[in-house]
């Protein structure tokens, strides 16, 4: 009966400190905020701050995610790279609370979302508020050139689509990230992330479904609840490449190539720290 009070006037507390956690580390985050908190791609700072107070719960209560390498991100304008772990945008999610809380100093996050989300009422807007855009190669560019820290998973919808059995098995990467890393001479941290393929087993891609809603995907999962594994999220040291955006495709793949491998020999190597999917 006394450790159910305790728990009950600590747990408002608990609350109170982390939402005020979250807001100071927003406000120390570098960002070109208005008077009333919007930036130039629509990002506000309480709806946000509003958001990351779920995110942060999940990131460290939930899921009690493992952040290793985070002094790798630099200031300035970065493009993470990730590979796409889980049938939903959970991972996203989760590297971009690691950067708000975890990163000295505090950084937003830009995921590149896929464009059928901007068609999709009230989370389109949200999307936008929490500091994602739509990923189309000008957004990026803005936002890197700005010195932003833009994520994106060059699997796509590829990435989504694998079934449990080809989990942390890349798929095929797009070129255009490495070509927009060269036009604007921005690095590139490869963040690998552990832990996500196994939050909601999939069976494959209902086709038919997707197309009948309008999705690139629609992922047939074992749980409709993602399940408490433990997500490792490792940030690796910055790539830099030299060379022009227009080069030739072949001569593009041949650096797109470097971050893949780097991107696999760390989730090589994450996979055998970890001790099970739940620790």
């Amino acid at each position: 009966m006394v450790a159910g009070a305790a728990t009950q006037h600590l747990a408002p507390e608990l609350l109170r400190d982390l939402d005020t956690e979250i807001a100071t580390k927003i406000d120390a985050a570098p960002l070109a905020t208005n008077d009333f908190g919007f930036d130039p791609w629509g990002f506000e700072k309480e709806t946000a701050r509003r958001c990351f107070f779920t995110s942060a719960l999940l990131y460290r209560y939930y899921f009690r995610v493992q952040t290793r390498g985070i002094e790798n991100l630099p200031a300035g304008r970065v493009l993470l790279i990730g590979n796409h772990a889980g049938q939903i945008a959970i991972d996203a999610a989760m590297i971009a609370t690691a950067c708000l809380m975890e990163g000295n100093p505090p950084r937003i996050v830009r995921g590149m979302g896929e464009y059928w989300l901007s068609r999709l009422p009230w989370l389109n807007i949200l999307m936008v508020r929490f500091g994602s855009v739509v990923g189309t190669p000008k957004n990026c560019v803005d936002l890197l050139e700005h010195g932003e820290a833009v994520l994106a998973f060059p699997e796509g919808v590829r990435g989504m689509n694998k079934g449990f059995s080809e989990r942390y098995q890349l798929q095929d990467f797009g070129l255009g990230f490495l070509r927009l890393a060269l036009q604007t001479g921005t690095p590139i941290v490869p963040v690998a992330t552990v832990g996500s393929e196994e939050q909601a087993p999939s069976l494959g891609n209902f086709e038919s479904l997707a197309g009948i809603l309008g999705m690139p995907a629609f992922p047939m999962v074992l749980t409709p609840v993602p399940l408490p594994v433990r997500y490792h999220v490792e940030f690796g040291e910055p790539l830099i490449f030299e060379g022009s955006a227009n080069d030739e495709d072949h001569v593009i793949e041949e650096k797109v190539n470097i971050v893949k491998a780097r991107l696999r020999t760390m989730l090589r190597d994450g996979l055998e720290r970890r001790a099970g999917i739940f620790s």
